[in-house]
């Protein structure tokens, strides 16, 4: 049993709690009366609720995202009625803005905004004593970070085995962009890197070979980021991967050396384009050098290994479908391995809703209050992009098809016509868009590009079924069989199959002989 409980639900089990295991590294003496539980959006909440009663806790503390803040507010609600003496405490992104509204913060005794590593200990050491504070709402301010114990200690083995490892050297942006939550967290501020280091180091000799940076801003600090980057470059091994979110006009010779050096697959950068139109950047207080853009593109795809994750908004208020058309375009002719789609999202506490009025952005009200509609892009369109983000993710992103996803656009055709062209039929055909067998999809892909666009079916076929086999795929799907293919390859995948499995794909060579 114990004192505080903290708890949350993820959005997989892969995902781990990053922000608890602060919340818990930061208890000091609270530390030994606490337990950490972790759970999924899809267990059932009364085995949740059960579970954490069984600790019979003085105070819960929830963390509460744009993911689960539906059946968490459903948990609260649960937990008050079992027991209706317990302190419950919400914390998080969601919570922590605009949030007085929020049937959850309603039902909580308290609610910590912000950054609640020192203000989560501070309220419970007060309500443990039996004082209560006079404000429901406890704010938690902008710690030093040198007051911020690391938490990668609280990482245990099955973490390190089955979980996404989360690590950061830094907290805050830079940039003031309106749709996004980290514009509201100024300024940078840095761990100390040698501190973090230690800790990056103990985590490696544990095991952990897939580091993932929540950093917004990565490349800010030179200095930093080649000290990181050096370090694991001196540890490289294969099977070593590390994700971190790049700005992406920033990379000088001295970062772009050492990037170089990473073996294929080794990096991957989440690289925030989101519009290529000025305009558009303007309006929503968004600075960007597109040329050096473009050219830090050119150099990570020509002269490195890096997997490239890009980013591009549909929704943003001034965006037409042609100008977003055009930026995807743009962006698909710099080569990413992966392009997200994302759709617009109001974000409690982000500016972007100044907007509102003149752009007649209409979002949905519930989480996670997608854009439907604005004034140049009505919810049927909204619709379209929908799917076509889905159906891009499916084909383009998932590395099933590496080469056969760029025949719909051969002879110079826009990338962006095409494929909504794909998007719109496949949809038509199939009136879904989950739920479809690899086979399957790949018989529709076949089936656009010889019936819908005319291209020669044995060409087409050979280019999907080396596609399919990339990755050690040996049956033959029934629409394939008609034709004369070379049998798949036997190879070894050594490196690759210790990458995650998405990234790895976009490594895999052809899987039949010329």
């Amino acid at each position: 049993m114990a004192d505080i409980v903290l708890a949350t639900l993820n959005a997989r089990y892969w995902h781990s709690a990053f922000g608890l295991r602060y919340l818990l590294a930061n208890l000091e003496e609270l530390q030994k009366r606490t337990q950490l539980l972790e759970f999924g959006i899809k267990d059932s909440l009364n085995e949740v609720l059960e579970a954490i009663v069984r600790e019979q806790p003085r105070i819960v503390g929830l963390g509460v995202y744009i993911w689960n803040v539906e059946p968490v507010t459903k948990l609260v609600s649960d937990l008050k009625q079992v027991c209706p003496d317990t302190i419950v405490v919400v914390g998080g992104p969601e919570v922590s803005y605009e949030n007085e509204e929020l049937q959850v913060v309603q039902q909580a005794d308290y609610v910590v905004t912000g950054e609640g590593d020192v203000a989560f200990r501070e309220l419970c050491r007060e309500l443990l004593a039996g004082r209560q504070p006079l404000t429901k709402q406890i704010a938690g301010g902008v710690p030093a970070m040198a007051d911020v114990v690391m938490p990668y200690d609280l990482y245990n083995e099955e973490d390190i085995a089955h979980r996404v490892i989360y690590v950061e050297a830094s907290r805050g942006c830079p940039f003031t962009c309106e749709f996004c939550l980290s514009s509201l967290e100024i300024p940078v501020r840095q761990f100390d890197v040698e501190a973090f280091l230690e800790q990056m180091q103990s985590l490696f000799e544990r095991g952990t070979r897939q580091f993932k940076f929540v950093d917004r801003t990565f490349n800010l600090n030179m200095r930093i980021s080649k000290a990181i980057l050096q370090f694991f470059l001196d540890r490289y091994e294969p099977g070593l991967f590390l994700h971190f979110e790049m700005i992406p006009d920033r990379l000088p010779a001295a970062l772009r050396e050492l990037i170089a050096k990473f073996p294929a697959g080794a990096l991957q950068f989440e690289i925030g384009v989101q519009t290529f139109n000025d305009d558009v950047g303007e309006l929503i207080s968004r600075r960007q050098d597109n040329e050096k853009l473009a050219d830090n593109f050119r150099f990570l795809r020509e002269q490195t290994g890096v997997h490239i994750h890009a980013d591009l908004i549909v929704g943003l208020p001034g965006e037409t479908l042609e100008s977003f058309g055009a930026g995807f375009d743009r962006l698909v002719a710099l080569d990413p391995q992966e392009i997200q789609v994302g759709i617009l999202k109001r974000l409690r506490g982000t500016p972007i809703t100044r907007h509102d009025a003149e752009w007649e952005m209409r979002y949905s009200q519930s989480p996670p209050y997608e854009i439907l509609s604005n004034r140049l892009l009505d919810f049927e369109t909204m619709q379209r992009m929908r799917r076509f983000a889905r159906f891009w993710d499916l084909v383009a992103n998932s590395g099933n098809f590496l080469e056969s996803y760029k025949l719909l656009w051969a002879d110079g055709r826009s990338p962006f016509t095409e494929f909504l062209a794909f998007s719109d039929w496949i949809y038509a055909v199939v009136q879904k868009t989950h739920g479809i067998p690899l086979p399957k999809l790949a018989e529709r892909v076949f089936q656009f590009l010889t019936e819908q666009q005319g291209q020669a079916a044995e060409d087409v076929a050979l280019v999907i079924w080396r596609d399919y086999t990339r990755g050690g795929r040996e049956d033959r799907p029934r629409f394939l069989r008609p034709f004369d293919l070379p049998l798949p390859l036997k190879r070894q995948q050594a490196g690759e199959k210790d990458l995650p499995s998405r990234q790895a794909r976009h490594q895999q060579p052809a899987g039949v002989s010329e």
